[in-house]
């Protein structure tokens, strides 16, 4: 693992995988004092944020959520997928699965003892198939307007006839997005590889404690999305909160209120950490 300058100010560290570079921020858990008592955040679930489609470890949810965490003694690590941010390699180059593979990386190399995975968008999907390769690792799940099949449910099934075939005949499409200047590359290695781990076409086999946030206003996501999750997941202890006035991102400072509240009382069911604060 090196050390470098992030893009951003401050220093990120990256690990090697293969002939690529992840870049992460991990903050470790430290001890913390709060209303007159303690809490050891080493005793205390870790929180990973997994990011989503073309977004980066920047982002305002991760950082809200990190300086949160790092202020509750919780330990806390954000990163790029490969071909996103600071980490290496194309964006046209990625799939699911490669991406999967990245959150699982950062997962065994990076973190120790149970974590928290916090999945936006993407991440969401991310989440899901991270906790099912490491349910010993997982001791919950936070989604922010989650997006598993996204690439099947969402792009395949929704494009004319004429984008599938600029896919299918040319390798790629080029999406305009709404969120910044550059077009999304859609290619059909991503398509494709998306079908290989599709969840929602049955139960999804995690049992642990699941908190899924999604906005009404969400033209990217539709909401039911989180209402078919929550259906497939095959544990019980899964909460849906629906943000009537909310969009996709659930930036705003409320929404990021409301996450880090989200995660604070996840914590405390875990571990009975009393003296966590859930104000941000």
């Amino acid at each position: 693992m090196t050390e470098t300058a992030a893009a951003t100010g401050g220093a990120h560290h990256s690990l090697r995988r293969g002939a690529a570079t992840i870049a992460y921020h991990h903050t470790p858990a430290a001890r913390r004092a709060h209303d007159g008592g303690e809490h050891d955040g080493g005793a205390l679930p870790g929180i990973l944020f997994l990011g989503g489609f073309m977004s980066d470890m920047t982002g305002g949810k991760a950082t809200a959520l990190e300086a949160w965490a790092v202020g509750q003694g919780l330990a806390f690590t954000r990163f790029d997928y490969q071909g996103h941010g600071a980490s290496s390699g194309r964006f046209a180059d990625g799939t699911i699965g490669l991406w999967a593979d990245d959150a699982v990386e950062v997962l065994d190399r990076v973190t120790s003892g149970p974590q928290i995975l916090v999945g936006s968008s993407m991440g969401g999907w991310m989440m899901l198939l991270t906790a099912l390769r490491r349910p010993e690792r997982v001791a919950g799940l936070v989604g922010i307007a989650p997006a598993p099949d996204f690439t099947e449910d969402l792009m395949w099934d929704l494009f004319d006839p004429a984008i599938r075939r600029a896919i299918t005949d040319d390798g790629v499409w080029l999406r305009p997005s709404e969120y910044g200047p550059d077009p999304q590359p859609i290619t059909h290695a991503l398509i494709e590889d998306g079908r290989n781990h599709l969840l929602l076409r049955g139960p999804i086999p995690f049992t642990g404690p699941t908190r899924l946030l999604h906005g009404q206003r969400d033209p990217d996501v539709p909401w039911q999305v989180s209402l078919s999750l929550a259906a497939a997941l095959t544990g019980d202890d899964v909460r849906v909160t629906l943000v009537k006035d909310g969009d996709h991102r659930l930036s705003r400072p409320q929404d990021l209120a409301l996450l880090c509240r989200t995660v604070g009382d996840l914590v405390r069911d875990l571990a009975g950490a009393s003296s966590l604060s859930t104000e941000v």
